[in-house]
């Protein structure tokens, strides 16, 4: 089954609407997607509801998914969930948490930009960049700097503002990647550690999550070559973890307007073993 299980929408970083989404995947021959929005699952029934409005079921599956940034000795580790009751006490409270960790960020953020760099940008701005309730994050503040006249271009917001040298910037106070993978595979969700390329460490911590509840590698995924691809797959292979992969799709290509959903190779049997995976850990 052709398949894409980490897709973004405006309810975190993404620009598409979850119904593009839909839409766009059945137009590239995806027959399965899950949407890992950061710090939130409210894309899910927006798109389970255009499915169901348009007599879609036959042509698309989507996977309740979502994608947790955590922090581990001053690194980002990003946790995708796939299948978890999203009802589940514990993962309300993860939810909650994120995303009053991302509002305090952003305000501290902002306070700063104000004092030091006489860029005074109001919250509220900040919120109209993505869909309500959704997930503020670093690009939305990076835009918001760019329309404030702060930069040129929001790739100069960045380099000037958003990251740890910046006198103005503020790291977000998050759960750690053992929480998230806890937390998520207590729900009844599968918990994969997501481009670990990104990680220095990541055949260690991927040994010390699986303690916690840890079942996948997303080895394929647009910034790994077939050489990274390989080492995951083996890694997860020799580990007994189940492979993952997906575009990590948020805009078409700026340059050539490319839509980039899909087009990274997955294997059919990826789908499967997810499934066989959420099975698993229900008769668990």
């Amino acid at each position: 089954m052709r398949t894409d299980l980490h897709i973004h929408t405006y309810f975190s970083d993404g620009v598409f609407s979850p119904e593009r989404i839909v839409d766009t995947a059945i137009e590239v021959g995806l027959q399965a997607i899950a949407i890992t929005d950061h710090d939130n699952v409210l894309a899910y029934d927006a798109a389970q509801k255009h499915i169901n409005t348009y007599g879609l079921q036959n042509k698309i599956e989507v996977i309740r998914g979502i994608e947790v940034n955590t922090l581990y000795k001053n690194k980002e580790v990003h946790i995708l969930g796939y299948f978890m009751d999203t009802q589940n006490k514990d993962f309300v409270e993860l939810i909650k948490c994120q995303q009053q960790a991302r509002i305090k960020q952003t305000k501290e953020i902002l306070s700063l930009l104000a004092k030091k760099e006489g860029i005074r940008i109001r919250f509220e701005e900040i919120k109209k960049l993505v869909a309500e309730g959704g997930s503020i994050g670093r690009p939305h503040i990076a835009k918001a700097i760019t329309n404030a006249g702060g930069t040129t271009t929001i790739m100069d917001a960045y380099a000037k503002y958003i990251h740890e040298d910046s006198p103005v910037y503020v790291q977000r106070k998050t759960v750690s990647p053992f929480d998230a993978v806890e937390i998520i595979y207590d729900a009844g969700g599968v918990p994969v550690i997501a481009h670990p390329h990104d990680l220095d460490i990541a055949e260690s911590l991927i040994k010390e999550l699986m303690n916690y509840g840890l079942r996948g590698i997303e080895a394929y995924h647009r910034k790994h070559s077939p050489a990274c691809v390989e080492y995951f797959s083996t890694m997860a292979e020799n580990l007994g973890l189940i492979v993952t992969g997906g575009s990590d799709f948020h805009t078409p290509n700026i340059m050539n307007g490319q839509i980039i959903l899909g087009k990274n190779f997955i294997p059919d049997w990826v789908y499967e073993k997810l499934v066989e995976e959420k099975k698993r850990i229900d008769m668990a």
